[in-house]
């Protein structure tokens, strides 16, 4: 169930009803890995706390690893104009919002696998 979201705790409350928290937790720490990015995400993480550590990771890569912080927009595949889209302001809000779309996108990505995989 892909839906117009407004924020990240109303799309992980989604996510758990649709009992794919798990494997959304699981693409996150992948696609991390991927970027070079470390992450500490254990299985039972709750959503508050995922969507706090993804907003507090995504503001210390924009603020002291500018470059990390694109290649792993790059490797989660934010669209760039999404990006763009941000209203700039201070780097809390930016970084709240970047982790909102890196949210959208990771469950976008579990979504599909989920339904499409056989």
């Amino acid at each position: 169930m892909l839906s117009n979201f407004t924020n990240s705790l109303q799309l992980l409350e989604v996510v758990q009803k649709e009992q794919l928290y798990k494997e959304l937790v699981l693409q996150i720490k992948k696609d991390f890995e991927l970027a070079n990015v470390p992450i500490k995400l254990t299985a039972d993480i709750s959503p508050e706390e995922l969507k706090t550590i993804l907003h507090e990771k995504v503001y210390v890569l924009i603020v002291e690893r500018f470059e990390q912080y694109l290649n792993l927009l790059y490797v989660v595949d934010i669209p760039e104009s999404e990006v763009r889209k941000i209203v700039p302001s201070d780097a809390v809000d930016i970084a709240a919002e970047v982790s909102f779309l890196l949210l959208k996108r990771e469950w976008q990505k579990v979504w599909f696998k989920n339904k499409y995989s056989s």
